[in-house]
């Protein structure tokens, strides 16, 4: 298995202000410098990176400027990641539009994966059909990805429709989708990454991880929170994934480069006594 790093580290994760009345610009971001990003993930030793759709589009009218970026690191751009609320019909088109220029962005710059996330809580709950709308909308998903040459893959997530194994379960039926499995937000939810990595294995399409420290609450670099890595690495493996593990931690106390070459040198050691 190959290691890559997420940028949203170098900044966290915002959205573009032109979203707030334009859901079609509603582009994901941090606003750390992508320059900086990728000269310190390459330096930690990771092979490739993730960005975000918005940070991509910066790019957009100068690609060379990142691809030569990544060369210098020595760095692939193996994913982007993106998504949306999903359950509202009215602005589906409109989001959908959207994930079609990040499956562009993504496209362009060499990646082979487009990771999504989403499914929006209600302010009045989660409506009876929600369920059966992002799944219907996932597949849609998958069309504008493959359409592009990439595998889609949905990211559980806190604060969406799918936090927990029982929503999650009842997503995985209702659409066709792959499943990156994120060990933090699993657990978070409430469930135990790798049995529910074991549960789907044959839909594993990309990996995300990150320590997770219950209270006070927090997201961690590898090896300092209370996660179970060493069998949720045993449970990818059994899968049948051989393939890339992208370290996401989307914020630290620390610099960012800090939180990077810790991550790297734990995944090292669990990699080497597994292999």
């Amino acid at each position: 298995m190959r290691l890559a790093y997420h940028t949203i580290t170098w900044g966290g994760v915002v959205g573009h202000a032109t979203g707030v009345t334009s859901v079609k610009d509603l582009f994901y971001r941090t606003n750390g410098s992508m320059a900086e990003a990728v000269r310190d993930i390459g330096a930690a030793g990771y092979e490739g990176t993730e960005m975000f759709d918005g940070n991509l589009l910066d790019f957009a009218d100068h690609p060379g400027t990142l691809t030569d970026l990544l060369d210098q690191a020595g760095l692939e751009l193996v994913s982007v990641y993106t998504g949306a609320n999903f359950v509202y019909a009215d602005v589906l088109p409109d989001e959908l539009h959207r994930i079609r220029r990040a499956a562009e962005l993504a496209a362009t710059f060499g990646a082979g994966r487009l990771v999504v996330g989403g499914g929006a809580t209600r302010s009045a709950g989660i409506a009876e059909q929600d369920h059966d709308r992002l799944g219907e909308a996932l597949d849609r998903v998958t069309e504008i990805a493959e359409e592009h040459g990439l595998e889609a893959s949905y990211h559980p997530h806190l604060s969406t429709i799918v936090e927990n194994p029982d929503q999650l379960d009842r997503l995985m039926s209702r659409t066709r989708i792959g499943f990156c499995p994120d060990t933090a937000h699993l657990a978070a939810g409430g469930g135990d990454p790798a049995a529910l990595i074991r549960k789907y294995p044959e839909r594993i399409r990309h990996v995300h991880l990150k320590d997770f420290r219950p209270e006070p609450f927090a997201f961690l670099p590898l090896g300092e929170g209370t996660l179970d890595l060493p069998d949720v690495v045993a449970a990818v493996r059994e899968s049948g994934y051989d393939s890339w593990l992208v370290v996401e931690l989307d914020e630290y106390a620390g610099h960012p480069a800090e939180a990077a070459r810790t991550s790297k040198a734990y995944l090292d050691r669990l990699l080497a006594a597994g292999s």
